[in-house]
C-alpha cells in the first residue's frame, strides 16, 4: 500500500474521500465545499453524529459523477486520543476494502501533526491486514485490495515512522499466525537469520548442544520432549556512532505448547501456535529499530522450544539448574514459558544492559485478572514502568501495572526443594510468575515484564485488529526508544 501526503482540492479528486469527524463538530466537512450541506442532510437522515468508532458511507452525484464519501467518528473533541485516529481510520479502511475501493483520500484537518499522521497511517496499514495465505483465492477476492492512500496535510516523518511501525507489526502478525507445522524452533531461527541479513544485524544461533554447554538446562529441559530440538537466538542492532544506551528485549518463543506431561485439554491447546508471540514481537522490534536507525544498541534474545509430551519430556518434581546457577523445581510442566525465560533473562543480564524488557504470553491468570484486551506490566523500577505506561496510552496498547511487593505471595515460589518453584499456585498466578522471572534478572538492571497472554491473539476482529495475532507490544516498545533517546 502506497501512502503519501497531498494537498488537493475536492474538485481535483476522482477517488473516494474519507473524512474524520469529531462528535458534534462538523468543521472538517468544509473540505467538501459545496457538497457539505447535502452531506449534513444525509448525516442527519442516517443519524450519524461522529460518535467514537462509527462509520458511514454516503454516495452523491456531482457533475454527473458519483462521489463516495466515508465518514468516520472520532468521538468528543476534548476526549479524543491518538488511538481514536488509529481505530477510526482502520474501520474506514475495512469498510472501503469490502467496497473494493482501490484509492482513498483521508481528510482529518488542514495540517496534521507528526503524531496524528503516524496514528492515521498505522490505522490504515493495520486495518488493511488479513491472514489469508492458506486460502484459495478467486479473482474477485484478489481485486479487493487498497493500493494507495493520500493523506491530506500529512506530516512526512509521521507517515514514514507510521509505515515502519505498522509494517513491523504486520510482520509479527504473520509469524504468530503461522501454525506449528510451519514455524518450529529451527525454522524460527532461520527466520531470524534472514531478518539479520536483510537489516544488517548481528546474529548468533545456538543449537541444542551449545544450549547445554552454556548451562541453559532450563530451556533444554522444556524443549527436549519434542522431536524438534530447541534453539537459542541472539540478534544485535548496533547504531552508527556511540550508542546512547543498551537495551535487551527478551521474547518467549514456545512455537507450540501442548502443556507437556501436564497436557492441556483440546480447547486450551487450540491456538497455542500463539505462544511464540513474545519472540515474534522481539523480531519485529529489531526490524523496526534497524529501519528507523535509532541511536541505541538493541539486543533481541529468544529461547525457542516446543513443549511436547514424550518419553524424553521433563516431568513434575524435576529439579533443573538454570544458566545463572539457580535451581528450579518443576511443579507443573505447563508453566514452561517462565522456565525457558529463566535462561533467556540470565543470558540477557550477562550482556550488562541498562534495561531489559521481556514479552511473554505467560499466564491465563493475567487474562482472568485484566481481561483479554489488557496486558499486565510488572517492573522492579516504578519510574521505568510509569514511563512505559504513559507511552502505551498513545499507542493504544492497554497496559496495567500489577504489584510485586507481596512478600507472602513471593514465599509461594520459595517452598520447594530447589531455589524456586515454577508455579506459585492458582491465586495471584500472574504475580508469582513475574516474581519467578525476577529471580533471573541481575540486580541493578531495570526490568519490565509484559504478560501479553490476553491481547496477543483475538478470536474476533475489532478496531485495527483482525482475528488472530495482534503484534501487541511492538509499537509501545519502539516508541519508548524513540521518545527516550531520539
Amino acid at each position: 500500500m502506497e501512502i503519501l501526503s497531498v494537498s488537493k482540492s475536492i474538485e481535483s479528486l476522482d477517488t473516494p474521500i474519507a473524512v474524520l469527524l469529531y462528535e458534534d463538530d462538523q468543521s472538517n466537512l468544509s473540505y467538501l465545499g459545496d457538497l457539505q450541506q447535502e452531506v449534513k442532510m444525509l448525516m442527519q437522515a442516517e443519524n450519524f453524529k461522529g460518535k467514537e468508532d462509527s462509520v458511514a458511507k454516503i454516495n452523491l452525484i456531482k457533475n454527473q459523477k458519483v462521489v463516495t464519501i466515508y465518514l468516520g467518528g472520532l468521538g468528543k473533541k476534548e476526549k479524543v486520543s491518538l488511538d481514536n485516529f488509529r481505530r477510526t481510520t482502520a474501520l474506514i479502511i475495512k469498510r472501503a476494502k469490502r467496497d473494493k475501493v482501490k484509492d482513498l483520500l483521508i481528510y482529518a484537518g488542514e495540517r496534521l501533526s507528526e503524531e496524528v499522521s503516524k496514528a492515521i497511517v498505522e490505522g490504515a496499514i493495520l486495518g488493511d491486514y488479513t491472514f489469508d495465505k492458506y486460502k484459495t483465492k478467486n479473482n474477485e477476492e484478489e481485486k479487493g485490495k487498497i493500493s494507495k492512500i493520500e493523506l491530506y496535510g500529512g506530516d512526512e516523518r509521521g507517515i514514514t515512522v507510521g509505515k515502519i511501525l505498522a509494517q513491523a507489526q504486520r510482520f509479527v502478525r504473520d509469524l504468530v499466525n503461522e501454525p506449528g507445522n510451519v514455524i518450529n524452533p529451527i525454522t524460527l531461527a532461520e527466520i531470524a537469520k534472514k531478518l539479520a541479513e536483510e537489516y544488517h544485524l548481528e546474529c548468533r544461533i545456538y543449537d541444542e548442544k551449545e544450549i547445554q554447554e552454556m548451562g541453559m538446562m532450563a530451556l533444554w529441559s522444556v524443549g527436549k520432549g519434542s522431536a524438534t530440538p530447541p534453539r537459542f537466538i541472539h540478534l544485535t542492532y548496533r547504531p552508527e556512532g556511540e550508542p546512547k544506551d543498551r537495551i535487551v528485549f527478551v521474547g518467549k518463543g514456545l512455537t507450540f505448547d501442548s502443556g507437556g506431561l501436564n497436557i492441556k485439554t483440546g480447547d486450551y491447546m487450540r491456538t497455542m501456535k500463539m505462544d511464540k508471540a513474545g519472540a515474534c514481537t522481539v523480531l519485529g522490534i529489531l526490524k523496526a529499530v534497524a529501519e528507523l536507525k535509532l541511536p541505541v544498541e538493541v539486543h533481541g534474545v529468544i529461547g525457542a522450544a516446543e513443549n511436547m509430551p514424550s518419553g524424553t519430556a521433563y516431568r513434575p518434581d524435576d529439579i533443573i539448574r538454570a544458566m545463572n546457577g539457580k535451581t528450579i523445581e518443576i511443579d507443573n510442566t505447563d508453566a514452561e514459558g517462565r522456565v525457558t525465560l529463566a535462561d533467556a533473562l540470565s543470558y540477557a543480564s550477562n550482556l550488562e544492559p541498562s534495561r531489559i524488557i521481556d514479552l511473554a504470553t505467560l499466564t491465563g491468570a493475567c487474562v482472568v485478572a485484566l481481561g483479554e484486551y489488557t496486558a499486565g506490566l510488572f517492573t522492579n523500577d516504578d519510574e521505568f514502568g510509569d514511563e512505559f505506561l504513559k507511552i502505551s496510552k498513545d499507542t493504544g496498547e492497554r497496559l496495567w501495572k500489577l504489584p510485586m511487593d507481596d512478600k507472602k505471595l513471593r514465599e509461594k515460589i520459595k517452598k520447594g526443594d530447589g531455589d524456586v518453584l515454577n508455579s506459585g499456585g492458582r491465586y495471584g498466578g500472574a504475580i508469582t510468575a513475574a516474581m519467578f522471572l525476577e529471580e533471573f534478572v541481575k540486580e541493578g538492571i531495570k526490568w519490565i515484564h509484559l504478560d501479553i497472554a490476553g491481547p496477543a491473539y483475538f478470536k474476533e476482529e475489532f478496531g485495527y485488529y483482525s482475528k488472530g495475532a495482534t503484534g501487541f507490544g511492538l509499537r509501545t516498545c519502539v516508541e519508548y526508544i524513540i521518545r527516550k533517546y531520539s
